[in-house]
């Protein structure tokens, strides 16, 4: 189907999909996988124009696009348990790639509704790794490490950094199936990494976002072609309070880092800390807790703010009370 045919579709059954009463739907037109950008437009055209103030016609409030975190071929992804630091850093260079999808899509939406009243909506995102070995293929069951886990971070630290046109976000499983919250063993529950970045972030939601800026030239790795940011960083605030999120990638060396808080002051800290020994680490029903969150006492307040020591290959949250 060609985007022209897909969206002549969708305003067609959008048009007989209508609110009632109090209860208005919220129609999302199924988008572009990763940088289809044409796909994005060819909607965007069919309910304004290019450079319109006006607000856009309302067959559809959203506009998706997905895109996974495979740094392998089709045929063979790779491993969810057995890689080494050359598969790692492919992967987080795959990860970190949502930053420029997510704004290539912003830039063609922007064009065509410049005052952000149609949302972009991630509607899959996630590692995808060979199936477990003995189990069914068609099932896509995978375990999770830490690496997936900080897969999980630098995806939620870009979302904020977009929240102005990202309206939702939806990882594409959460029990058993690829990069899932909770992998389940007969009468056993476990709780994987990637459920405790979720967690972690509880705090931002409903939060306004804080504008950060990242300065400096040490916390980069050379992976191929491509110039890897090895930390990320989020922050917003609500109720007094404000969250900050910061990511390691490197996986051998720490990193200290200076936050340069302006505005408020600081009436107090709390940290969590999410890591392990190895990238490799997971959950399971006889180690249930081998990936887990723990108090983190490696940030200390300074004239300017903060100093933060990041481990290597870890996920930070910093809870600050504000005066």
């Amino acid at each position: 189907m060609t985007a022209q045919h897909y969206t002549d579709e969708a305003r067609r059954y959008a048009t007989f999909c209508r609110d009632h009463g109090e209860n208005n739907l919220y129609r999302i037109a199924a988008g572009a996988a990763d940088d289809d950008y044409a796909w994005t437009e060819t909607l965007m055209k069919s309910i304004n124009c290019l450079g319109c103030k006006r607000e856009p016609s309302g067959f559809f409030q959203g506009v998706s696009f997905h895109y996974y975190t495979i740094p392998g071929p089709w045929e063979d992804k790779g491993s969810a348990l057995e890689f080494d630091s050359e598969d790692y850093y492919a992967t987080m260079v795959k990860a970190a790639r949502i930053d420029e999808l997510i704004s290539g899509h912003s830039a063609v939406m922007d064009c065509y509704d410049p005052q952000k009243k149609v949302g972009l909506i991630l509607d899959e995102w996630g590692t995808w790794w060979n199936v477990e070995p003995g189990t069914n293929p068609g099932f896509l069951f995978q375990q999770n490490t830490l690496r997936d886990a900080l897969v999980a971070s630098v995806h939620f630290d870009i979302f904020h950094k977009h929240a102005d046109r990202l309206f939702m976000a939806n990882i594409a499983q959460t029990v058993n199936v690829l990069q899932a919250m909770i992998l389940t063993d007969g009468e056993h529950l476990v709780l994987t990494p990637t459920y405790h970045v979720f967690e972690m972030n509880n705090g931002h939601q409903d939060a306004a976002s804080l504008r950060v800026d990242l300065r400096g030239s040490g916390a980069r790795r050379q992976v191929g072609e491509t110039q890897l940011e090895t930390v990320t960083i989020s922050a917003s605030t609500k109720d007094g309070t404000a969250l900050i999120s910061l990511s390691n990638l490197d996986a051998d060396q720490p990193i200290d880092v200076d936050l340069d808080l302006r505005g408020r002051g600081i009436a107090g800290t709390t940290a969590r800390i999410l890591t392990a020994d190895t990238l490799q680490a997971h959950n399971s029903p006889e180690q249930p807790d081998s990936v887990a969150v723990r108090g983190f006492d490696g940030v200390s307040v300074t004239d300017g703010g903060l100093r933060v020591t990041l481990p290597a290959h870890s996920f930070v949250t910093i809870e600050l009370g504000l005066d």
